[in-house]
């Protein structure tokens, strides 16, 4: 059987889907190089855990910022050894479908497409990653239906309404999980004067950032060194601090959820107000986002079961069904 591939090539993660077998691959978007010979040491999980910890010559670098290609060789090079890991060889190509940013401009898209048919694809296709996800959250997209979606990814926030098979209203932001990263990480200069690495604010995130209020809160200790002594501290952090110092990206992707209902005709609109919004992606699982989000808008949000497969498992299923599905696509290469 022909090896088909979706590849949900994230800022953060790299998730890849094999027709006929589901979910194959789940990493950090991520890939330790030798600064000095060139060579790839390791990529996904193993890469991520050396970010901050390795020597000057080892560098693990992320090839892909705010949805975009940064670095081309490298992605390239990420992108093949996600083939190889997939089973495609010199004998075995692949027919491949990327999930990309909806904002992605013209040049970006071409990078995509050479990249990934230089890496070994034997056919590629595009497809924006608020179609993909409605498609995996079992929105009823080909009906004339109003469905929206709020993909916050590491790089990007995309909002989209989507009737009848295709876009209606759109915003997008290069805002994300990131962004919410390095917030912490200024909050944590400034007001404690202490710096923490990137794993170490993506951990203050996850144990106490929230959008909204929430039932349960609790403090955080957090080691890092201190900028005036250059010696190892900690300090104590409290969730309502940190909600104050990730509320401007926070309402960089609420502003854009407004914007897309404002954009959004009256009758889709309606619509809204019964199926709700969904929150996909792995900014999604902010606690009290969706709180906040419905707060201001008046709509009800929906957090889907599985925030971080949802635009990948929407790929594979244009995959199963590959032919009624596929003007759902963006563009097309191939040799």
């Amino acid at each position: 059987m022909p090896l088909d591939l979706a590849i949900d090539l994230g800022t953060a993660n790299t998730l890849v889907y094999a027709r006929g077998r589901g979910i194959i691959l789940f990493e950090p978007t991520v890939i330790a190089l030798n600064s000095r010979t060139q060579d790839v040491l390791a990529m996904g999980n193993q890469a991520w855990h050396m970010i901050g910890r390795t020597p000057g010559h080892i560098v693990a670098v992320r090839p892909l910022r705010g949805g975009a290609i940064t670095d081309f060789e490298i992605t390239q090079r990420l992108i093949r050894l996600i083939f190889e890991r997939s089973g495609v060889n010199r004998f075995q190509r692949a027919r491949v479908l990327v999930c990309v940013p909806s904002g992605i401009t013209h040049v970006e898209q071409r990078a995509v497409l050479e990249a990934t048919r230089r890496a070994g694809a034997s056919q590629t296709y595009l497809i924006e990653q608020p179609m993909a996800a409605a498609i995996g959250a079992g929105l009823p997209i080909h009906e004339p239906l109003g469905s929206m979606v709020v993909d916050i990814g590491g790089g990007t926030s995309e909002v989209a309404v989507i009737s009848l098979g295709g876009i209606v209203a759109l915003r997008a932001v290069r805002v994300g999980g990131f962004d919410l990263d390095h917030a912490i990480q200024a909050h944590l200069r400034r007001v404690h004067n202490v710096a923490v690495g990137e794993r170490t604010a993506e951990e203050v995130k996850l144990a106490i950032g929230s959008a909204h209020p929430t039932p349960e809160e609790f403090k955080a200790e957090v080691r890092g060194r201190d900028l005036m002594s250059g010696m190892p501290r900690t300090v104590v952090l409290e969730p309502e601090e940190i909600r104050e110092a990730i509320a401007e990206p926070v309402q960089a992707v609420l502003h854009s959820v407004i914007q897309a209902l404002a954009e959004t005709p009256p009758e889709l609109a309606q619509d809204l107000l019964e199926v709700g919004i969904h929150l996909v992606g792995g900014g999604a699982m902010l606690r009290g986002l969706d709180r906040l989000i419905s707060r201001e808008t008046g709509v009800p949000v929906k957090p889907v079961d599985m925030p971080l497969e949802t635009v990948v498992l929407g790929a594979g299923r244009c995959l199963e069904s590959f032919d009624r599905l596929r003007d759902m696509f963006m563009d097309r290469t191939s040799r």
